[in-house]
């Protein structure tokens, strides 16, 4: 098998979920794929490039989640839930997508697609762009830590999300419409 950045990132992946991201080294992914470490750096230039690759490609599984045909507080909910699953699905993934340095095409659409909601739904740019801030803000942190202490049952972590997910949301609701009625 040759050497290619499909097959780098893969093995990451592969790696970071079995070791997580304190136990994952470039080294270890190397010898993973028979390699010498210098070899990976030809296909992306640093471990944290490597890392940012692994966070876009989670945000990636998120953005293959359809999003209901419904008012933009439950679109925008059903795409926070989407992003919180992938990253719940891998070891540490909340931590590497909350910590990227260079957003990659699939964390660039995904909050593009959550401002361009905002925006349809009548708030002004600046009032989209916060308002995307404050949504990942409460994702990055509820999920860094959920995974980071996992002293509930998914079904009770699940529960409490939600809540403070609709609690943002209503906040987000009762802001004075722009152009058109955001709430």
């Amino acid at each position: 098998m040759s050497l290619t950045p499909p097959v780098v990132l893969d093995a990451a992946i592969t790696l970071l979920d079995e070791v997580g991201l304190d136990g994952f080294s470039t080294r270890k992914l190397a010898t993973r794929l028979g390699v010498r470490v210098g070899a990976l750096y030809w296909h992306y230039p640093s471990k944290q490039a490597l890392l940012d690759a692994v966070a876009d490609h989670i945000v990636g599984e998120a953005n293959a989640a359809a999003v209901p045909d419904d008012a933009w507080p439950e679109q925008a909910a059903s795409m926070i839930h989407a992003l919180r699953g992938a990253m719940l699905a891998h070891a540490d993934g909340a931590r590497l997508v909350a910590t990227s340095h260079t957003p990659g095409p699939s964390s660039r659409a995904w909050i593009d697609r959550l401002r361009g909601l905002l925006a349809e739904a009548g708030m002004d740019g600046f009032t989209a762009e916060n308002a995307a801030d404050v949504l990942t803000c409460y994702l990055n942190g509820y999920a860094v830590e959920e995974q980071a202490h996992t002293t509930h049952a998914r079904a009770e972590t699940d529960r409490r999300f939600g809540f403070g997910l609709d609690v943002v949301l209503a906040g987000l609701r009762s802001l004075p419409a722009t152009s058109g009625g955001a709430r």
